[in-house]
């Protein structure tokens, strides 16, 4: 369920501060725990060090980030690939040896 449009965006007041205190292209990485932070036109270009339940993933913030929250562009689950002799041998690129057919 969205926010209310009588409330509007819920925005970090600390991280806009942060931001407004920094120039423009500054490659520094701002540190982030606000996960449910909306995206504001003045965070574009910045670069934001957003929380992932482990370690803060660095997001570069871009023009189409707007309007979409901070914790969208930081996965806290990490796929580890289904595994397996089959998935290993796809992986090397080779094909699994054919099995011989059984004798009567």
């Amino acid at each position: 369920m969205s926010r209310s449009l009588k409330k509007g965006p819920y925005v970090n007041d600390r991280l806009i501060k942060k931001i407004k205190n920094l120039r423009p292209g500054d490659k520094t990485v701002i540190k982030v725990w606000d996960r449910a932070c909306t995206i504001t036109p003045e965070m574009v270009g910045f670069t934001i060090g957003v929380h992932n339940g482990k370690l803060h993933l660095p997001v570069f913030v871009v023009e189409n980030m707007v309007g979409h929250k901070l914790g969208e562009f930081s996965p806290t689950r990490k796929f580890v690939s289904h595994g397996g002799k089959m998935a290993k041998e796809q992986a090397k690129g080779t094909a699994p040896a054919p099995v011989p057919a059984a004798k009567k």
